[in-house]
């Protein structure tokens, strides 16, 4: 199934607040059906790293907002550890709706489709044109194969700087909550996600 696409959802104008805004008018897959509503970024306009993940979870769905659920606690966790400031890093989703299946009372996560990832990704780029960030980092396989295409896998390309058209650096890494899956090697997958993490901090400087 070929999905239309966001592109003529998106806005005249490119600001952070009038793409937030505009975005939960967006019809360019299904997945707005089933959501609450789009979950857009946040973070300073002007931010200087960028973090991209799979999607909106339950909780980023029932409220609103990027990363205030289990996984975003791990990220926010792991910046610290990263000697990175959170509320200076610019939090978003290749994947503006939340997709589930409903087991029981909950709504289990599913992963997007490659055309569902397609079709969001003009949300994207008008988020990386808006703020500028000089570092760019996915987190996860689909924001990696949303950012920099599919050549790109994260368990390859991770723990190394890669070269891209959207930021002068960029890197990938693991999504947060596969740390929450890591069951007895949870230390290691946590303390190899502040590593690819302190690189690009390090990588960015004061």
């Amino acid at each position: 199934m070929t999905e239309p696409g966001a592109e003529e959802f998106l806005p005249r104008g490119r600001s952070l607040r009038t793409l937030r805004s505009a975005v939960q008018d967006c019809r360019g897959c299904d997945l707005y059906r089933d959501a609450n509503q789009a979950v857009f970024g946040a973070g300073p306009a002007k931010a200087r790293l960028m973090l991209v993940g799979e999607q909106p979870g339950d909780r980023e769905d029932i409220e609103g907002e990027p990363f205030v659920g289990p996984a975003g606690g791990v990220l926010r966790k792991a910046l610290l550890a990263a000697g990175i400031a959170v509320d200076e890093a610019y939090l978003t989703n290749a994947v503006k709706h939340f997709k589930w299946r409903p087991q029981g009372k909950r709504r289990l996560h599913q992963t997007p489709r490659v055309g569902e990832v397609s079709a969001c990704r003009p949300w994207l780029e008008a988020e990386v044109a808006a703020i500028g960030p000089e570092a760019v980092v996915a987190l996860g396989a689909t924001a990696a194969r949303a950012l920099f295409g599919p050549r790109v896998k994260v368990m390859k390309d991770r723990g190394a700087l890669l070269e891209s058209d959207l930021a002068p650096l960029a890197a990938v890494t693991i999504h947060p909550s596969a740390i929450l899956r890591a069951g007895d090697e949870r230390e290691d997958a946590f303390d190899s996600l502040v590593s690819d993490l302190k690189l690009v901090g390090d990588a960015l400087g004061d």
